[in-house]
């Protein structure tokens, strides 16, 4: 599937209403582009990565949210192919920066140098100036580095001598980071996990997906096909803010990070921006299903995505092997939605 299989694709203009519960319009036609997409991203990637399906899903979830990717696994589970895949098939500028314990902050944002002909100095800009950044191993790099990500993650732009240079959109940093070695490894401020949209958790390919994935290495490795640009990735993205949700599901994402705040469990629950986020997500999910509205279920599925880094368990939590996956399915299994239309008590998975 090709781009030319995906038509027009939307550039954020209000078409005709698609939303049962009578929220903003999206023209149907757009939907359906949205769909077809996802389904070409998943079997464009699969070319290359087997096995992979959700965390594809998820990073295609926030690209289309406008937020940034943890990729979490041990050595050799294709985090950096994935990425690479990932960026190739939606025609973006890719780059990638091996996090060191040596490595400075003008590493990656840049630096003035001396040019010798004209005597002056000029900006040469790092590889964050890419649309797509893969940060390798970030947690082996000192807080300094791994801040100076910051300001380009949640600004959308880096400041070099004084100067803002806006990064060119759309940006997305995809940080992988390996949980077993922790020699020369630095743990993440929760500021700058706070910045990560979701957190994808990757973990061995079944017997079958590894069967095929050494089918796939056999031959020579597999092409990738571009399906978007830059500008369509953006018209996407402009249909997020217009996905429907009822308010009593606004209720019910702020019942769950009140929730968190005061779970037993918890040092610290979710933030007002974990609360966003999650939104933001629910909306994603609908959107890449079709759907100009989201529902609870569409909330409860981006939950562990969104929310589980974002938690910090308290020592006595851990100890007992307390997870904070654990802690949001105990919040989701708990935490009631009220239904408008039956006024009832919905729970986990259905209505």
């Amino acid at each position: 599937m090709g781009s030319a299989d995906l038509g027009d694709l939307p550039t954020g203009q209000n078409g005709s209403p698609d939303d049962p519960a009578g929220g903003l319009s999206i023209d149907p036609a757009d939907l359906a582009d949205v769909r077809r997409l996802r389904d070409a991203v998943r079997e464009q990637v699969g070319r290359v990565v087997v096995g992979n399906q959700s965390a594809v899903d998820t990073m295609l979830l926030a690209l289309m949210a406008g937020g940034h990717v943890l990729l979490e696994g041990v050595p050799g589970v294709a985090k950096t192919t994935l990425s690479k895949a990932f960026a190739q098939v939606l025609g973006l500028d890719f780059q990638r920066i091996q996090f060191t314990p040596d490595l400075m902050p003008s590493d990656i944002t840049g630096t003035s140098v001396l040019d010798r002909k004209s005597g002056d100095f000029v900006l040469r800009k790092g590889p964050v100036f890419c649309q797509v950044l893969l940060a390798d191993e970030i947690n082996r790099a000192p807080a300094k580095t791994q801040a100076a990500l910051l300001e380009a993650m949640q600004e959308g732009q880096v400041t070099l001598e004084g100067q803002s240079i806006a990064l060119p959109q759309p940006f997305m940093v995809m940080a992988t980071q390996n949980p077993v070695e922790q020699e020369g490894v630095y743990r993440l401020p929760e500021a700058q996990l706070d910045r990560f949209l979701v957190r994808v958790l990757m973990g061995y390919p079944g017997r079958e997906h590894e069967l095929n994935m050494l089918d796939l290495r056999v031959d020579a490795p597999a092409k990738v096909e571009r399906l978007l640009s830059a500008d369509q990735i953006e018209g996407l993205r402009s249909l997020c803010p217009k996905v429907h949700g009822e308010p009593h599901l606004r209720e019910y994402i702020i019942d769950l990070a009140l929730a968190s705040r005061e779970h037993p469990d918890l040092l610290l629950g979710a933030s007002p921006r974990g609360a966003l986020c999650l939104l933001r997500c629910a909306r994603a999910h609908a959107l890449l299903d079709g759907r100009a509205y989201f529902t609870h279920q569409d909330v409860q599925a981006v939950a562990q995505y969104t929310l589980a880094h974002r938690l910090i368990l308290r020592p006595e939590a851990e100890i007992e092997g307390r997870r904070t996956a654990d802690v949001v399915e105990e919040l989701l299994q708990t935490v009631p939605v009220l239904d408008a239309e039956v006024q009832g008590v919905v729970g986990k998975g259905g209505r």
